[in-house]
């Protein structure tokens, strides 16, 4: 019985094993059969930059490879387009855009159009486990008028060495330079640690003087540390040329301002008509940067009938952001804005002739702590008054606003 089944199962089997084994073969043809390069085509075979859609170029990749794609002149000189790029097997074709610019070795020119001329385009593929290569080659004549890249000219960042410390002393620095022709302009700042900090983004801009400010910090506003910087102006014209110039910039001095009034007194409390009050003020520098101040100094004397812009003709008027001042003001003050504190006093320990530029500006410096001491004589016609102090950056804002708040009867 069993010589019998084996008798029947025997050929069975030897059908079922002919047939996998031309059903192997049949895969393994059908492998082998997948060319690693197929068509290639190029969607014109002339081509003008500048004057319509960049040159498509498709290829079919049968199988794993790295690819090559370039452009060869008459002399045989090489233009790689792409080098080396790993490509999978793929049922529909990779396209490649061409603009008739090429990338070169030139550190200041990174991309420059081809000049008119006859050229080859060449497509190569080397299969991934290097025992296949395979090329095909297409005429291609590149037209129209030779185009020169553009040139950055006059370029200057100025200052070279910034403090972005609120301070207004070298807190920005500025970009100028000139463009030949209309180009899209790319500035960046890269840090020391390889960060990049894009200053302009892709900004179309005309053929003439240009200006951009960096204020030395990231787009968001935070901080960034000091050390020397490198900054890249980039241009690309209509045609493809890109043409880039860098230099150095250092930040130094680098913080954000910081003080607080830690004490204050407002005395006395009950005055005549034309007597003198006393307001004395401790100030501390906070932060982790020098706070610019100027005057009029400790110890100087307002009435109420004048205001910080208006004493010593004009000496004391409020200058740009950056400089610190303390100052005093009252409830029924009816200037607003500008006209607010107008008493005002500098933020310094030392009398005028020790300041930093004597009788013009000083610093408090950070853990600093300086005592001012103002006077105001009472001219104002109000039986009572509700005075106060507060904190001022000229142009910026009252970083201390309406603090130590005292009540001043006055008689007549």
């Amino acid at each position: 019985m069993k010589v019998l089944a084996w008798r029947f199962a025997r050929p069975l089997m030897l059908f079922v094993g002919m047939g996998l084994f031309w059903l192997g073969l049949i895969g393994l043809s059908g492998c082998a059969a997948a060319p690693l390069l197929g068509e290639v085509t190029a969607s014109a075979e002339r081509y003008e930059p500048g004057a319509g859609a960049p040159l498509a170029i498709s290829y079919e990749i049968g199988r794993a490879a790295l690819v090559d794609i370039y452009v060869l002149d008459a002399a045989g000189q090489r233009y790689d387009l792409r080098r080396a790029q790993p490509r999978a097997a793929a049922s529909d074709p990779y396209v490649l855009r061409f603009d008739g610019s090429v990338p070169t070795n030139d550190p200041h020119v990174l991309r420059r159009l081809l000049p008119p001329g006859q050229y080859t385009l060449v497509v190569a593929a080397q299969a991934i486990d290097g025992n296949a290569s395979a090329e095909r080659r297409l005429p291609l004549k590149i037209e129209g008028a030779a185009i020169e890249p553009p040139v950055i000219e006059n370029l200057m960042v100025w200052p070279p060495v910034i403090s972005p410390n609120a301070d207004a002393i070298d807190d920005v620095a500025e970009f100028t330079y000139r463009l030949p022709v209309s180009a899209t302009v790319n500035i960046e700042v890269t840090a020391p640690n390889g960060e990049v900090i894009p200053v302009v983004t892709r900004e179309e801009e005309g053929p003439y003087e240009q200006r951009h400010v960096w204020n030395g910090k990231r787009p968001n506003g935070s901080l960034l540390e000091a050390g020397v910087y490198t900054y890249t102006v980039r241009a690309e014209d209509a045609f493809g040329n890109v043409v880039q110039r860098q230099g150095q910039i250092t930040l130094a001095d680098v913080g954000q301002p910081e003080a607080r009034i830690v004490y204050s007194m407002i005395a006395p409390q009950r005055v005549m008509l034309g007597e003198v009050i006393t307001v004395t003020i401790w100030v501390r520098n906070t932060g982790t940067v020098p706070i610019r101040t100027y005057g009029p100094p400790s110890g100087y004397e307002y009435t109420t009938d004048e205001v910080f812009s208006s004493v010593e003709n004009g000496a004391y008027a409020a200058q740009a952001g950056g400089f610190w001042r303390v100052g005093m003001d009252w409830d029924a003050n009816s200037g607003g804005g500008p006209k607010r504190y107008p008493y005002r006093w500098s933020i310094s320990p030392r009398p005028p002739e020790e300041w930093a530029q004597p009788f013009v500006e000083d610093f408090l410096y950070p853990g600093e702590e300086a005592e001012i001491i103002g006077r105001v004589r009472i001219l104002q016609r109000e039986t009572r008054m509700g005075f106060y102090v507060g904190l001022i950056q000229d142009g910026v804002g009252f970083f201390q606003d309406r603090t130590g708040r005292t009540i001043i009867d006055v008689g007549f």
